[in-house]
């Protein structure tokens, strides 16, 4: 699969790993971008020290700018991406690509078979990403992002098999 993301669009762009210091700045992004279904302190700490989970972060300079976190138990066939998000000021330069193919490589460097993931039904925008990184539609969720009772789309981007 080549890599939908033009690198001229993020040449300033790090990425890391999330460290337990980025709580603030990633909580901050959390309550900013999914204002009414962002995930509690406590349930966004615990995923960054899980042993089975791997949180990045996207850096300008020192600025986080970015986050995204995937999940996948040891010897698991599966992974999910818990979240995405990139701040509203530096949405659209591919840097919400550049974290997700960071994920993608990690379940390929755990083993898995596929990554699942659900997104919103109302957000177009997420689901081309997604797309363009071979996602496909599986399922609904009907009413699952609550309080909002949107419906969330099921989406799977499988290994490429030998």
């Amino acid at each position: 699969m080549t890599d939908p993301t033009p690198p001229t669009l993020v040449p300033n762009v790090r990425l890391r790993d999330a460290e337990p210091g980025d709580l603030e700045v990633i909580m901050s992004m959390e309550t900013t971008t999914f204002t009414s279904d962002a995930w509690s302190r406590e349930l966004m700490a615990a995923e960054l020290a899980a042993p089975h989970t791997r949180y990045i972060v996207a850096l300008i300079g020192r600025q986080v700018v970015g986050y995204a976190g995937l999940s996948a138990l040891p010897r698991a066939t599966q992974a999910d991406v818990q979240t995405i998000a990139v701040v509203a000021a530096h949405r659209r330069q591919g840097i919400g690509a550049l974290l997700l193919r960071r994920l993608i490589d990690e379940a390929i460097a755990r083993g898995v078979a596929d990554v699942l993931l659900e997104v919103r039904a109302d957000n177009p925008g997420a689901q081309r990403l997604y797309e363009l990184h071979g996602f496909t539609a599986i399922a609904v969720r009907p009413r699952y992002y609550q309080p909002d009772d949107v419906d969330a789309l099921v989406m799977r981007w499988e290994a490429p098999r030998e």
